[in-house]
């Protein structure tokens, strides 16, 4: 992995929590089935474009949602048209159709998925721009295949985190993507995700570290009560911030929104190790460090790192 990747500390053994019930297995297998034929008409319609209403394109995304057993709540704002920059965070596999259900858009994807079954073939033929995330020469020519989107009028969505994380805790929004909305003079749309059983945050629909996307499906189909809910925030004007950083910073959503959680769960289950050094990704700005301070009592009570 090349060490500008950017990447989260989540593992499914460190974070993932299977609150409320779990559905009867007929029913789980009933809903991937839903999903995957779902997901096939999709490749079937997708020859005839933007001749399919935008309307009928969100309500399909909210029905791959609905098929896997996850009640939809979308709240917030009006998206504007034409050229638009869409970010959200990123957590599931099911931000793609929840994303797509607030705006039908062309998404950022890594060059990776070409190869999945049934979603990747999906994803070439909805137009996804692809970026190989292991080459950094390549990034300047992605931004400006978005800017040129863009500047068409079309929507792009992008999870400017760069990786998925659990839900508990958020990674920094990358730059880049937000130059493409500078270059092009169209406003860029922030969308909040979050996930939760019976009111409580969950964790059970993350995609994370070296979690398969089939155990990943399986776990939300057998999952009961799982609600996702779309918070979109107003617009931002790219003209109102000087550069991609301040735009960056502005579209980032709040950490005071964020759960009261330890990242992981080290608190209440201590037998469950971090993850190691070596599966972090490396820092591009590393902070100074620093040293203790002296002649403080060292706390006793344990408490895990922040991301």
């Amino acid at each position: 992995m090349s060490v500008w990747t950017p990447g989260a500390p989540c593992t499914p053994r460190a974070c993932i929590e299977q609150r409320g019930g779990t559905t009867a297995l007929p029913r789980a297998l009933a809903r991937i089935s839903a999903v995957v034929a779902l997901m096939l008409a999709g490749i079937a319609l997708s020859p005839l474009g933007g001749r399919i209403p935008a309307a009928w394109v969100q309500r399909w995304c909210r029905w791959i949602v609905r098929a896997a057993g996850v009640r939809v709540r979308i709240t917030g704002a009006d998206v504007p048209a034409g050229g638009l920059l869409l970010v959200a965070n990123h957590i599931s596999w099911l931000d793609i159709p929840l994303l797509a259900a607030v705006r039908p858009a062309r998404m950022l994807a890594k060059s990776d998925i070409r190869d999945w079954p049934v979603a990747g073939p999906l994803a070439a033929r909805g137009g996804a721009l692809f970026i190989d995330r292991s080459r950094l020469r390549a990034l300047p020519g992605t931004v400006a295949r978005i800017a040129d989107a863009l500047r068409a009028g079309q929507a792009v969505g992008v999870f400017p985190e760069g990786s998925t994380w659990c839900g508990r805790a958020q990674g920094s929004f990358r730059r880049a993507v937000f130059q493409a909305a500078l270059d092009a003079h169209v406003p860029v749309q922030p969308v909040r995700l979050r996930y939760r059983i019976a009111g409580a945050p969950s964790t059970a629909p993350a995609f994370i570290g070296e979690d398969s996307l089939l155990a990943s499906v399986w776990r939300v189909v057998m999952t009961r009560g799982l609600v996702a809910e779309v918070e979109i925030h107003e617009a931002i004007p790219a003209d109102t911030h000087p550069d991609r950083r301040a735009l960056a910073q502005a579209a980032q959503p709040s950490t005071a929104a964020q759960p009261a959680w330890p990242h992981t769960v080290l608190l209440t289950h201590p037998a469950q190790p971090l993850p190691p050094p070596s599966e972090r990704s490396a820092d591009l700005h590393p902070q100074p460090t620093r040293r203790p301070l002296q002649h403080r009592p060292r706390s006793t009570e344990a408490t895990a790192p922040h991301p």
